[in-house]
């Protein structure tokens, strides 16, 4: 159940939330700004790379390496191949998790390690194997790690991962937004030196200030009714979401956004791109979990008994309202199996823009839908 008062209650979100996660979704634009000013210091500006790589390898634990890879190759589309490289091991423990390089992989591709740990040993003998290999290598991690010394000694690019001191007070969740930016942002300023995708110093700028603005827009001081976040956290409080998203930058965010629902709220959530979403989840909505599939819910003790769960579809899009669209056909669907529906659209802007704006309104509704949460 969602405390819904607690929502319009800044001290009461500050005193709930001991991961600074809040404060982590506020201080998002901030950490693009620091962390392009690290991609420069490190010499990012100044390479001039003989061309695109054949393939770009990403390797890192957890949800923000995954969600970078993930928004990573979004961007870069056909221009070469992306591939996430996921750990083994027996247990998610740094010390535990191992990465192989593929058979293939050569002098013509790229290695990006991402991880706001740096002290995985399975890192830094992936670094040492790259090398030998003739991979390029550019991290980045905290500073002064062991990961710092390994890709250094293994002639690669350490790029300081954009911090912040409240980060060492509690253990930063892996969804939270300040780990994502930080790790993005420099793999996005060296990706752009390669050609692959456009994210100059200038559109790195435009997101930082984008997300300042969602942050003002969604902040914790901002009454429910006025807050797309939390209107959506509030909406999906007895829900299971199911998340339909539409457009190319869409996509990796609406994956995101379940991770994230996963992490901190413990909420299950369903994703899809549109059009396919409403053949995949047609009997979804068809079955149980549809608003009027419980006959008996009018009888339920509303002091006692938990309401009944039942579907509510998240429509994300970054197409314009004028341009071909699934959208229409969505709406159809849901309403036909009384199923409720809430829509978040971007504002006009670049690529990156546009994808910032749907990751942040989401990361902060699900923030404040784990911090308002009661068993």
């Amino acid at each position: 159940m969602l405390d819904e008062s607690l929502l319009d209650s800044p001290e009461g979100l500050a005193e709930a939330d001991r991961r600074a996660l809040l404060r982590g979704a506020a201080e998002a634009g901030a950490r693009v700004r620091t962390a392009a000013r690290h991609a420069a210091e490190a010499g990012v500006h100044g390479l001039k790379p003989d061309g695109r790589p054949r393939a770009v390898l990403i390797a890192g634990p957890g949800a923000a390496a995954t969600q970078a890879a993930d928004l990573i190759g979004t961007l870069a589309g056909a221009g070469s191949p992306v591939t996430r490289l996921a750990p083994t091991g027996v247990a998610p423990a740094a010390g535990a998790l191992r990465w192989e390089l593929p058979g293939w992989a050569g002098s013509v591709d790229l290695l990006l390690i991402a991880t706001p740990d740096g002290t995985e040993p399975g890192l830094a003998l992936l670094s040492e194997q790259a090398y030998r290999r003739g991979c390029t290598v550019v991290a980045v991690a905290p500073a002064r790690t062991p990961l710092a010394d390994a890709v250094g000694g293994s002639h690669g690019m350490f790029i300081p991962m954009a911090t912040a001191p409240y980060d060492q007070d509690e253990p930063v969740a892996a969804a939270s937004s300040g780990v994502l930016w930080a790790l993005l942002t420099p793999l996005l300023a060296l990706l752009d030196r390669t050609g692959l995708v456009t994210a100059p110093p200038e559109a790195l700028e435009m997101v930082a200030d984008r997300l300042d603005g969602i942050a003002e827009r969604c902040g914790p001081a901002i009454v429910t009714y006025s807050n797309p976040a939390k209107t959506l956290a509030a909406e999906l409080a007895d829900a299971l979401p199911v998340v339909w998203t539409e457009g190319v930058s869409a996509g990796p965010a609406g994956r995101r956004f379940t991770a994230a629902l996963a992490e901190l709220s413990g909420k299950p959530a369903v994703v899809a791109e549109l059009p396919e979403a409403l053949a995949a989840h047609e009997a979804l909505l068809a079955g149980r979990l549809a608003a009027g599939a419980d006959p008996d819910d009018f009888f339920r003790d509303r002091v006692e008994e938990a309401p009944a769960l039942h579907a509510r579809v998240v429509l994300l899009r970054d197409r314009p309202l004028g341009g071909l669209t699934a959208a229409p056909a969505a709406r159809e669907l849901a309403l036909s199996h009384d199923t409720p529906i809430s829509e978040l659209e971007p504002e006009a802007g670049g690529e990156l823009e546009t994808l910032a704006e749907l990751i942040a309104v989401t990361d902060f509704a699900a923030v404040y839908l784990a911090l308002a949460s009661k068993a």
